[in-house]
């Protein structure tokens, strides 16, 4: 049982009142192999019943923790084992009406988003998870709640071309369909290359197949107690700045690792991982960039912008596993674009482009996240970005994702709105030379030496 002190219980009030913090998910996430019957309406039945089951006080509880102890939790969402994996001899109608129970089920248990969706594809594709994949679009466009989530690359494997290729299409047929709310189907999707089993964050959470029959997964936030902290440094060197966000990172999973136990207990399941990565709102003071810039840099995407990323996720990774033993999912520092004010501000003014924000990829938590680009951008051009972005991956032994959108019908310096956790993003400028060649030549671009470890 964690014990806090006094002055613990009053940093807390503080940083809930003054500097945004808040528990930014908690995510349930629930095995369905169980669920599994080669009748889709009988496995529909089966899985409805099942969440209902685990999760019918799943909110509830949610809400009692936050009037316990005052602490704001932002989501409640669920995530399920890969339905591409557990479909027995599927037709492409069969994944649209799976998507639509599990959007049923979620609205009928008030969470705000149900991930897994999903299909690990770096190696290769069944059919089933080939029909999965096409379905995507139309299941994005007539849900709500769903997210998915395709895994094209490890490495161990190397990269899956082939679902490269095809997720460029698969995302420019999202935004089409989704066209009148600026292409949000895709905020819903995101494309990745080692992929984890426990993230609790959307779009890509998923339930692994090494994951308990059910559990709690937590993931905080607080970008806005780091730049308290740093605030508070004045002159510094780098090496006292990486210890004072340590510190602050420390205090920050406690927090999300007491409101983890407390529901896992209440809801008599295990508690699985605390993801401690921080995860930025379109809110003033609560920005990733607002902490690279803190720590020395003019604006974000500056040059020294990648080292100072670095520094800030490396040092919430040493804070965070010193508060808890269970630290998992992604774990680090999160730069969405849309979701970060100062991110927002970087792209308006040019400070920060794509190009740079590859760069930064290499030592952030994921990738390139909540990404707006020209509605006429080519498909090919977007599964060339998703495999520059899958090969920083894979030679780095990390997880990266794609998040991208082209927004239809806007150009370059137009602004798109999501609204709500989603923001606002500038349409930010592509290369104009084209990768067809490259990406037409399929296959599967081999896994990289240092995945010899055995």
């Amino acid at each position: 049982m964690l014990k806090f002190s006094h002055e613990e219980i009053l940093e807390t009030v503080e940083m809930i009142e003054a500097l945004h913090l808040d528990i930014r998910t908690v995510t349930m996430g629930i095995s369905l192999i169980d669920c599994i019957h080669p009748d889709p309406k009988i496995m529909g039945e089966k899985i409805f019943k099942k969440i209902k089951k685990f999760a019918s006080s799943f909110v509830k509880e949610k809400k009692n923790i936050e009037e316990k102890y005052g602490i704001p939790i932002v989501n409640t969402r669920i995530s399920v084992t890969p339905i591409g994996s557990i479909m027995i001899n599927p037709k492409e109608d069969d994944f649209l009406y799976i998507a639509n129970i599990l959007d049923e089920v979620a609205e009928a248990i008030s969470v705000d988003f149900l991930g897994g969706f999903s299909a690990l594809v770096h190696k290769g594709a069944t059919l089933g998870e080939r029909l999965m994949i096409s379905s995507i679009p139309d299941v994005l466009s007539s849900t709500k709640r769903v997210c998915s989530s395709v895994n094209v690359a490890s490495t161990k494997a190397g990269i899956n071309m082939d679902a490269v290729s095809l997720m460029g299409n698969i995302i420019k047929e999202t935004a089409k369909l989704t066209s009148s709310q600026n292409g949000i189907g895709c905020a819903k999707l995101v494309v990745f290359a080692n992929a984890v089993e426990d993230n609790p964050f959307m779009a890509g959470a998923f339930h692994g197949f090494g994951e308990p029959e059910c559990c709690i997964n937590v993931g905080v936030s607080g970008p806005g107690v780091v730049l308290n902290a740093l605030e508070k440094l004045g002159e510094a060197s780098l090496g006292e700045v990486a210890e004072a966000i340590k510190k602050a990172a420390f205090k920050i999973t406690r927090v999300g690792e007491l409101v983890g136990r407390e529901l896992s207990r209440r809801l008599n399941v295990e508690f699985g991982i605390l993801d401690l990565s921080l995860a930025p709102t379109p809110e003033i003071g609560d920005s990733v960039a607002n902490i690279i810039e803190k720590i020395g840099i003019e604006l974000a995407g500056a040059p020294g912008s990648t080292a100072a990323l670095a520094l800030l996720t490396d040092a919430v990774k040493k804070g965070g596993s010193f508060a808890s033993s269970y630290v998992g999912g992604l774990s680090g520092a999160f730069i969405p674009v849309s979701e970060d004010w100062g991110m927002i501000r970087a792209a308006r003014v040019g400070s920060i482009s794509i190009d740079k924000l590859e760069a930064m990829t290499s030592v952030c938590s994921v990738g390139l996240d909540m990404i707006a680009v020209p509605g006429d951008t080519p498909a090919s051009t977007i599964s060339a970005i998703i495999a520059d972005e899958a090969a920083i991956g894979i030679m780095n032994n990390k997880t990266t994702g794609v998040r991208i959108i082209p927004a239809p019908n806007k150009k370059v310096g137009e602004m798109v709105e999501f609204g709500g956790l989603l923001g606002k993003a500038p349409v930010m400028q592509v290369s104009k030379f084209s990768s067809d060649v490259f990406i037409k030549r399929g296959g599967r671009i081999p896994a990289p030496i240092s995945s010899l470890t055995n």
